[in-house]
């Protein structure tokens, strides 16, 4: 199985000491693999014949291919209401959020304050929604954690460390969710490798 993620290509595989032991012996050359990547993005997934691309496409695959093994990510129609919310709703003010006061500083590039401002505030109108869901449930989908809050982490990493933790704090049932999602085992063990 490969899951090829971040700004070029690379290889998942079972350890970070696996990984760069790989990329030090090895001379691994992803332009042979195009059929992967047909908007020229990652990240890409295989898994035996079986090509995908787009993270959410791919979540939900592995969710529901390898659902007996870990805990259930996928189970309500309401789970899936507030994926798309995530989808639809959240990413797109917190990615151009996570460009601007993660991306762009560790490339040495100005982060644009009119933009951070802008999106700013369209995320709080998503999370004064989120504060109102979570005053009833402890995750967004119900009582258990599933991909509609798993998809949040990638920019949570980012924005918990930026000046708009500050909005996340200002709703006390966002904040303790993104607490709780952001102390998962799991995700600890992400960030650790990485």
């Amino acid at each position: 199985m490969f899951l090829h993620l971040r700004f070029q290509p690379d290889l998942v595989v079972s350890s970070a000491d696996k990984s760069r032991d790989i990329f030090k012996h090895h001379d691994l050359a992803f332009s042979g693999w195009p059929a992967l990547y047909p908007f020229g993005q990652i990240p890409a997934f295989q898994d035996g014949d079986l090509n995908l691309f787009e993270s959410r496409a791919i979540t939900r695959y592995i969710a529901h291919s390898y659902a007996g093994k870990g805990i259930p990510l996928v189970s309500s129609a309401v789970e899936d209401v507030w994926a798309e919310v995530e989808a639809q709703r959240y990413e797109p003010p917190a990615a151009k959020l996570t460009w601007e006061l993660g991306i762009k500083p560790m490339l040495g590039m100005a982060t644009d304050d009119d933009v951070v401002k802008a999106q700013e505030a369209e995320l709080a109108k998503v999370l004064d929604v989120y504060e109102a869901r979570l005053a009833h449930s402890k995750y967004l989908g119900g009582e258990a954690f599933s991909l509609a809050d798993l998809h949040h982490l990638p920019t949570l990493k980012y924005l918990m460390a930026s000046p708009v933790k500050a909005v996340f704090d200002a709703r006390p049932h966002v904040a303790a969710w993104v607490a709780d999602i952001m102390a998962r085992p799991s995700w600890q063990k992400v960030l650790a490798e990485y």
